[in-house]
């Protein structure tokens, strides 16, 4: 289509945030006014409580992006500059199972085509063809010689179920040196290494990628993965190598390190970064490689099937639901504990934790009632609908300018205490400060999704204003009417 990106990461960003007003878990205002629900006694929301609203306001919200689109200013992203790699040169190990066993070398070449990578060689029973015939066909076992790019690989290797392969294999590695050299001093230096091996070999779950340019000073140039014994040294994997204008077809053992050339290690941050300080290499953006693992993918969908089926059926209250669920993942290890760790928002975790104390306080010494008579007797008159309208509006605002579940949390009790006020049922504003809490278009900072896309878009602070002003007001048209039906003053 040769879009701006920004014209296609608005409209999807605002299509995510919509989507999650349609269930109770997903997005966090929305646990946060079933937790104000219960609190004031009516008892929590269910699953799909907020379906009939909240669905209904998303379909026609996302058919309103799908058709102004254009107000979204057509710019270059902010990252368009940014440094490239190119493609990698790797080797790839056929499994039993994998879909390239059996396949004949032009039907894999044909795969890996459209893939966008290149087959260069393949090595069998230690014997490297460097042009192998058409009709070959590739066996089980097999270490396949591909060129491709960080975003190819991770796709190839799930496609074809490959493994990667490393580029030395520390223990036949060892026992060949002990074996020529004969030496008893060299066979201790050898086992010493070996210990040191296991104890820098970080369990797999904790292994990161990294990619390191080798610089014309780096200490490793003219050495091969074998020379370097990253494995015995620092308990690192060398995976593929990118190298610009050759194509050579040595394995990647062998081959010699050049500057300029960028490769992707494996291994404990630590251990990266000793060796990127000994060996005089420059660590550079971070690259995402995702290495499938069927096992714990199956693992992970029927944890996130199950905690959804326990809070979807009532068995459990959403938030222990999938508190466990994130118990199971850690316990079973389908998730390292340090992305765990690094996936909570912490920020967002202490912001929380300090406004729903605030939150409650407001409503035991009766400042939400204070500021809910304000409202209602200053703006609303008195006026129900009104008052309704003027909870969404504010709620709308506020989360525009503050994180989304703060604003739930300060929101939930003026809405209950401008319900107690008028003698009205407190769902329909509960509701509302949902929605209001739901949709912050006008800010990069009001939700997660718009902060996300600012810099890729290459957006300005004042550009979501455009498409969300009137995606905001067709929000409030749309919702209060549907909240009156739906849940009655």
């Amino acid at each position: 289509l040769e879009l701006p990106p920004g014209r296609v990461l608005m409209p999807l960003a605002f299509g995510t945030i919509l989507g999650g007003m349609t269930t109770l878990i997903g997005t966090p205002p929305n646990l946060i006014v079933s937790n104000f629900r219960a609190q004031s006694g009516a008892g929590s929301f269910g699953m799909f409580d907020f379906t009939p609203v909240g669905l209904a306001v998303a379909v026609v919200g996302v058919i309103f992006v799908a058709l102004a689109w254009r107000l979204v200013p057509a710019r270059k992203q902010q990252g368009a500059g940014d440094f490239e790699t190119g493609s990698y040169r790797t080797e790839v190990r056929v499994l039993p199972d994998s879909k390239a066993a059996g396949m004949t070398m032009v039907d894999l070449e044909l795969v890996l085509d459209e893939a966008d990578a290149l087959v260069f060689g393949v090595v069998r029973n230690d014997s490297h063809l460097t042009a192998p015939q058409a009709g070959r066909l590739v066996l089980a076992g097999d270490i396949l010689i591909i060129d491709a790019d960080v975003a190819t690989l991770g796709k190839v290797l799930s496609e074809l179920g490959l493994q990667l392969e490393e580029a030395v294999k520390p223990e036949p590695e060892a026992q060949e040196k002990e074996q020529a050299s004969g030496d008893a001093t060299k066979e201790e230096a050898s086992a010493a290494e070996k210990e040191a091996a296991k104890t820098k070999t970080p369990p797999s779950d904790d292994m990161a990628l990294m990619e390191l340019a080798v610089l014309p000073m780096s200490t490793i140039l003219g050495l091969s993965a074998k020379d370097m014994r990253l494995r015995m040294r620092y308990g690192l994997n060398l995976l593929a190598v990118s190298r610009e204008g050759t194509r050579s077809k040595a394995r990647l053992g062998s081959l010699t390190i050049q500057a300029g050339d960028l490769l992707l290690m494996q291994g404990s941050s630590e251990s990266l970064a000793e060796f990127s300080a000994d060996s005089g290499c420059v660590p550079l953006a971070e690259r995402e490689l995702k290495i499938p693992n069927k096992s714990k993918a199956v693992m992970a969908s029927l944890i996130m099937a199950l905690s959804v089926g326990a809070a979807a059926f009532g068995l459990l209250p959403a938030a222990i639901s999938f508190a466990l669920g994130v118990l199971a993942t850690m316990a079973l290890r389908t998730v390292p504990l340090r992305a765990v760790y690094d996936a909570i928002d912490w920020p967002v975790v202490v912001l929380l934790g300090a406004l729903i104390p605030v939150a409650g306080a407001m409503e035991s010494t009766g400042t939400a009632d204070l500021i809910a008579h304000f409202l209602l007797n200053s703006v609303a008159q008195g006026h129900a609908v009104i008052a309704l309208v003027l909870i969404l509006v504010v709620t709308m605002f506020l989360s525009d300018l503050m994180n989304n579940a703060a604003t739930a949390a300060v929101m939930c009790p003026i809405a209950i205490g401008t319900a107690s006020v008028l003698g009205a049922q407190v769902d329909p504003f509960l509701m509302a400060v949902a929605i209001g809490a739901s949709c912050a278009f006008l800010t990069p900072i009001g939700h997660q999704n718009n902060t996300l896309i600012l810099g890729p878009g290459g957006f300005r602070f004042t550009d979501y204003w455009r498409l969300g002003l009137p995606l905001e007001l067709l929000v409030v048209v749309v919702s209060v009417p549907l909240l009156l039906w739906v849940w009655p003053l």
